[in-house]
């Protein structure tokens, strides 16, 4: 690895091509000898780099650190470019994001008026990572295991010269560092795949602000071994600071705000609200679903939902009590007002609501057995003798049937060409319906009766 930025500007210089902006020319002066003594032991090589597309044309390059990688020669780039400024007041749409345990994220945006009434911007959204974090509970589980092994292996050892134990344990080693550089990717992958998705939200809902619930309020104590591991083991953190890296880009502020009974009062009226089981999924363990019971207002949804509401709401009306910390950078509102905070309600919104489709009346009674449909054609005609088709209806068979209706009727099917090999009797005869169905001769055509040899008896 050759770390460039430590170079005088007299030994790498890189710039940008004026006719392409998405490569740039890096030119090094390197040794001819092993032991240069004068100048002369010295050359100009000039390396041409392509640039990614995610590098602003705009931005200014820093000299990269050049990493020997098989044949090729990979250059890490650094750039700096103008962005805008996030502020921390002023903010009239604003992100709300609340941290769960099965759901990840739950996200939603929130708009406050002129006149200080705050709306829901649609419903909001969730990221679910089920799979990667069903997958990084896995990986934990077998480095606690391997961690275990080679705890035994250790005990048996017990500092005796046995190399076939101590083979094994470092067989073991190998195993628990290669498991854990999985769960580090793993874990970094699920960072950047969260945080690039909160803040497309922000940016389609046009919000200058993205409202984190504290992470502080999300201890691991208290809650029993396996949910204490588990809460343990999220990136939050990791999250965060993807979050506010990419937030930046796009001059969107993240600030903390605390996470107090967000999930316990209704976003409406503040009511404390009443959790139950969903609706959808009586059989899942947990009280995903609250129910107002203030006859006034009558909010429900999924907690994760209202939480978010929450969140967003009152980070909007503490606006003005947002701080920088010294020590991280961060924007975060430590305290909560309850003078605001009575302010700090969604109006529910009554445009666009749907019809109330609530059962009123006893149900309509539906027969069992609907009417049957009328053909589409006419029926055929009976043969000469015992074997036929049935004619429309519902006639007795324990009787001759009666001769069906007159064919000679007019068109009413579709020709269509037959295509060679298929070509059904009844249809090669206009009589019957088929899905090749062939349109009725007319009256004045006489069409010759065969017998049919379906096998029935009229």
């Amino acid at each position: 690895m050759l770390v460039l930025a430590a170079c005088d500007r007299q030994q790498a210089i890189i710039e940008r091509c004026d006719a392409d902006p998405g490569r740039a020319l890096l030119r090094l002066q390197l040794p001819t000898r092993p032991d240069p003594q004068t100048y002369r032991d010295w050359t100009w090589v000039e390396c041409p780099i392509r640039l990614p597309s995610a590098v602003p044309a705009a931005a200014v390059l820093h000299l990269p650190t050049l990493r020997v990688t098989g044949p090729q020669v990979q250059a890490d780039m650094a750039y700096t470019h103008v962005v805008p400024k996030a502020r921390a007041t002023g903010h009239s749409v604003a992100l709300g994001v609340d941290w769960g345990l099965n759901t990840l994220l739950s996200a939603g945006a929130l708009r406050l008026g002129k006149d200080g009434r705050i709306a829901a911007l649609g419903a909001g959204g969730q990221f679910r990572a089920a799979g990667v974090l069903a997958k990084q509970h896995r990986l934990r589980r077998h480095s606690e295991r391997l961690h275990a092994k080679v705890d035994q292996y250790a005990r048996l050892v017990g500092g005796r010269p046995d190399e076939q134990l101590r083979a094994k344990q470092e067989v073991l080693a190998g195993e628990i560092r290669h498991v854990s550089a999985r769960r580090q990717n793993l874990n970094d992958a699920l960072a950047w795949a969260a945080a690039r998705w909160t803040v497309d939200q922000a940016i389609a809902a046009r919000a200058t602000v993205i409202y984190l619930e504290d992470l502080r309020s999300m201890e691991a104590k208290g809650m029993g071994h396996s949910l204490n591991t588990r809460l343990s083991q999220q990136v939050r953190g990791k999250i965060s600071d993807r979050m506010r890296h990419l937030a930046a880009e796009h001059g969107i502020a993240v600030v903390t705000v605390p996470a107090r009974n967000t999930s316990k009062h209704c976003p409406q009226c503040l009511t404390p609200l009443r959790h139950r089981k969903a609706p959808d999924k009586r059989t899942v363990a947990g009280w995903k679903w609250a129910i107002c019971p203030n006859t006034g207002c009558g909010w429900q949804g999924d907690r994760d939902h209202g939480a978010w509401r929450r969140i967003a709401a009152r980070g909007l009306t503490h606006q003005a009590k947002t701080v920088t910390d010294k020590t991280t950078g961060a924007m975060v509102i430590r305290t909560v007002v309850d003078e605001l905070e009575a302010s700090a309600v969604v109006t529910p919104s009554t445009t666009g609501s749907r019809r109330d489709r609530s059962k009123t009346g006893p149900t309509r009674h539906r027969t069992s057995r609907p009417a049957p449909r009328r053909r589409g054609a006419p029926s055929p005609t009976r043969p000469q003798g015992q074997a036929g088709k049935r004619p429309e209806g519902h006639a007795p068979t324990d009787r001759r049937l009666p001769r069906a209706a007159h064919r000679h009727q007019g068109v009413n099917t579709i020709s269509t060409p037959t295509t060679a090999g298929h070509r059904p009797r009844g249809a090669a005869l206009g009589a019957g319906f088929h899905l090749h169905a062939h349109a009725s001769p007319p009256r004045w055509e006489t069409i010759p009766e065969t017998p049919s040899d379906s096998g029935s008896l009229s």
